[in-house]
């Protein structure tokens, strides 16, 4: 992407900016302010670990912005980016990536340079095929695709073996992702907003933890493990059912317990009992 201008680089932080940096503060928070582009001084913080440029109107970021070799977060959510600036390529400490709400329609190859990556937002965007570059970052941990105009997924997709989060609400699937149910490390699971009109068992899935489906054509709730909660049509009622179960279940353990523990107690000795014909009391009361 360009650079900006000369005018570009000529500027220098907003007001009341500089403020934030003071105490030895390494975040600046420029969201909401009428920008249109980076200021250049930003590029010189070159301590800087969190960014956040949210909703200003950025249609491109400059180049210089790669200096910031210490960049840990970096929003620039709610913005006109219609591609992924190269500058955010060259990040390598960069953990939280927030691209929402803009006019991406994929990700370049060089994005599988991002190693430290561990969490990235692209909801709201227009991808429609999912970003072969995602594929590399093995230890990406929670990953937003909701709104977007996905249909499938690749099946390479277990190769993200770090992936706990996946959010693919209000895309355009069919049928459920053959490649999801090899992913069994995944924890939540938002499939909210589809057009999935059958769920398979799903109980492979044994590390889920969180499971949306509402709002899919679906008739019946998907099959899962005991642990995974369920958000959707008719999952009340199941979570319901399955909380009676556990309970009766509890009940019935408690009791065999308790069952197990009196055959295990001898009974008390009689106070008087009848003595073999022919003896006598040990210690007999005298004059008996």
């Amino acid at each position: 992407m360009g650079s900006g201008g000369s005018a570009g680089r000529a500027e220098r932080l907003p007001s009341g900016a500089a403020e934030q940096l003071c105490g030895g503060e390494r975040c600046l928070e420029l969201s909401g302010r009428a920008l249109r582009r980076v200021p250049a001084a930003v590029c010189a913080l070159r301590g800087l670990q969190k960014l956040y440029i949210s909703g200003v109107g950025l249609r491109e970021v400059p180049a210089e912005l790669a200096a910031l070799r210490h960049l840990r977060t970096l929003a620039l959510d709610g913005n006109e980016l219609l591609e992924v600036p190269e500058a955010l390529c060259h990040l390598p400490r960069l953990v939280h990536l927030y691209l929402g709400r803009n006019g991406l329609r994929g990700l370049p190859p060089a994005f599988a340079q991002l190693q430290s990556l561990r969490s990235l937002w692209l909801e709201g965007n227009v991808v429609a095929r999912f970003p072969r570059a995602l594929l590399r970052l093995a230890g990406l941990r929670s990953l937003q695709l909701g709104d977007n105009r996905l249909a499938r997924l690749p099946a390479a997709l277990p190769h993200m073996a770090g992936l706990r989060g996946l959010w693919l609400y209000g895309n355009r699937f069919e049928a459920f992702p053959p490649a999801l149910l090899r992913m069994a490390q995944l924890r939540v699971l938002d499939l909210d907003r589809n057009r999935i009109a059958r769920f398979p068992d799903l109980t492979p899935l044994r590390g889920l933890r969180l499971l949306c489906y509402d709002r899919n054509p679906a008739r019946a709730p998907p099959r899962t493990g005991p642990a995974v909660r369920l958000v959707g049509d008719g999952a009340r009622e199941l979570m319901e059912a399955r909380c009676q179960r556990l309970q009766a279940h509890q009940q019935q353990e408690v009791e065999e317990e308790e069952g197990a523990t009196a055959t295990e107690v001898p009974p008390p000795a009689a106070a008087s009992s009848p003595l073999p014909q022919g003896s006598s009391p040990a210690c007999s009361p005298p004059g008996t």
